[in-house]
C-alpha cells in the first residue's frame, strides 16, 4: 500500500485529471475526496495546487464539451442514455431541466455542485442551441469554482493533516484505505438504490407495443404527456391523443384526467 501512496503522491497532478475527467464523463466516481485530497497534498507541498487546479478545469471542460456536442447532434437519446449509465435516480434528469428552465446556461454553475446534475446540463445546453463560446465561458467558470472550492477546503485542512501525520507515519495508507472504501460503499449503495427504483417501474410499466394495440383495438385508455418543455423541443412528436400537462402543473390539472379508465403516462 506504501508504493500506491508514493504513486500518488508522484503522479497527483495527472491522476486529478484523469479523476475529474472520468467523473465529469459519467463515470461513477465522486470527484470531491480526490479535490480535497488535491488541496491537501498541496498544503503539505507534495502537489503543485495551481496546475492541479488548471488540470481539473480542462478535464471538466473537456468531459462538458463532448456532452455539449452528442446532446446537440444526437438529443433525448444522449439523456436516454445517461439514465442508464448514471447511479443517480433518474429523476436527476429532471431536477436538471428544472434548473435549465428557470436559470438557462447559468444552471452549469449550480448543476456542478449536485452530483448526478453536472453530467447531465452540458448535454441538455445542447440540445436547447446554447452557442458554443457562450457554454464554454460557463462551463470553465464552473469547473473553477467546483474544483477551486472542494480543492481550498482540502488546502485549509492541509496544515492539520500534516500534524497528524508526523504523529502517525502510517495516516497516509490509512486514508487512502479509507477513501478507496467510501468509493466502493458509495458506488455499491447507488447502484442497489437504482436497481430498486427500476424494478418498481418495471412492476407498473407497459411496453410501446401493448399501448400500441390497445389504442387501435379502442380500448379506453388515457395517455398523459409529462414531459418537460426541454424534452418537447428536443424531440417534438407526441402520442396521438395524449394530454400535454407538464409534470410541475399535475397537482393543478388533475381534474383533467379521467377516473373511469385507465391512464398511462410517459415523460421521456
Amino acid at each position: 500500500m506504501s508504493h500506491f501512496v508514493d504513486f500518488v503522491i508522484r503522479h497527483g497532478e495527472a491522476l486529478v485529471f484523469v479523476y475529474v475527467f472520468a467523473d465529469q464523463i459519467g463515470v461513477p466516481l465522486p470527484a470531491v475526496p480526490a479535490l480535497l485530497a488535491m488541496g491537501a497534498l498541496a498544503a503539505v507541498g507534495k502537489l503543485n495546487f495551481a496546475l492541479a487546479l488548471v488540470l481539473s478545469v480542462v478535464a471538466s471542460l473537456l468531459a462538458d464539451t463532448i456532452w455539449y456536442t452528442l446532446g446537440r447532434t444526437r438529443g433525448s437519446r444522449v439523456l436516454r442514455l445517461l439514465c442508464k449509465i448514471s447511479l443517480e435516480p433518474d429523476s436527476c434528469v429532471r431536477r436538471t431541466e428544472e434548473i435549465f428552465l428557470r436559470y438557462g446556461v447559468r444552471s452549469l454553475v449550480i448543476a456542478k455542485f449536485i452530483p448526478g446534475l453536472s453530467t447531465v446540463a452540458p448535454p441538455l445546453a445542447g440540445m436547447v442551441g446554447v452557442g458554443l463560446p457562450r457554454f464554454a465561458v460557463y462551463s470553465a467558470l464552473a469547473a473553477l469554482l467546483w474544483a477551486g472550492t472542494w480543492g481550498g477546503l482540502g488546502y485549509l485542512a492541509g496544515d492539520a493533516l500534516q500534524r497528524v501525520t508526523v504523529e502517525s507515519g502510517r495516516l497516509g495508507t490509512r486514508l487512502v484505505t479509507l477513501v478507496a472504501t467510501a468509493v466502493v460503499i458509495y458506488i455499491v449503495v447507488k447502484w442497489v438504490q437504482r436497481r430498486r427504483f427500476l424494478r418498481s417501474l418495471r412492476i407498473a410499466r407497459v411496453s410501446q407495443e401493448e399501448l400500441k394495440h390497445d389504442l387501435d383495438a379502442g380500448t379506453a385508455v388515457f395517455v398523459v404527456d409529462l414531459r418537460s418543455e426541454l424534452d418537447v423541443a428536443a424531440f417534438p412528436f407526441a402520442i396521438p391523443g395524449a394530454l400535454r400537462i407538464a409534470a410541475e402543473e399535475l397537482e393543478r390539472r388533475h381534474q383533467d384526467i379521467p377516473r373511469d379508465r385507465d391512464v398511462i403516462v410517459y415523460c421521456s
